[in-house]
């Protein structure tokens, strides 16, 4: 089953994203989540849902991942890539996020959005998809 994202520009505004409210952190280890955590708390969306993907999570849809509660997976391994895939948040949410993110001066890492297409898709495929992604935009740089 070929699984195809269509990866479309984000625009600026405050129109809501699908999915329900929360972010699906992957690939931080342990020591650096509790900072990702405090970092997330002093932006602009608070007490959005962190949840943490681990290894156990890979074959898991994304769907179910952010029904799972706030902070869950902070523990555990994660050799996972390092990534954020962002649900429910608005256009400026997500600008604003990424633009933070690169300012604290975090380790480079790959960001997706939840989307209709992708809920249904598990953890692993959707990384593999954000993956082979990078590694064609490197190709064109």
């Amino acid at each position: 089953m070929e699984q195809k994202a269509e990866f479309k520009k984000v625009d600026k505004s405050d129109k809501k994203m699908y999915g329900p409210r929360g972010l699906l952190v992957c690939g931080y280890p342990e020591e650096e989540r509790e900072t990702f955590q405090e970092f997330i708390s002093k932006t602009e969306m608070g007490e959005i849902p962190v949840i943490f993907g681990i290894n156990e999570d890979v074959e898991t849809k994304l769907g179910e991942l952010f029904t799972h509660e706030h902070r869950a997976g902070i523990k555990g391994p994660s050799e996972l890539p390092r990534s954020v895939i962002m649900s429910g948040l608005s256009q400026n949410e997500l600008h604003g996020l990424m633009g933070a993110y690169r300012e604290h001066g975090f380790e480079k890492q790959l960001w997706a959005t939840l989307t209709p297409t992708s809920e249904t898709w598990t953890l692993k495929a959707l990384l593999i998809e954000l993956l082979a992604e990078a590694r064609a935009m490197q190709k064109k740089q």
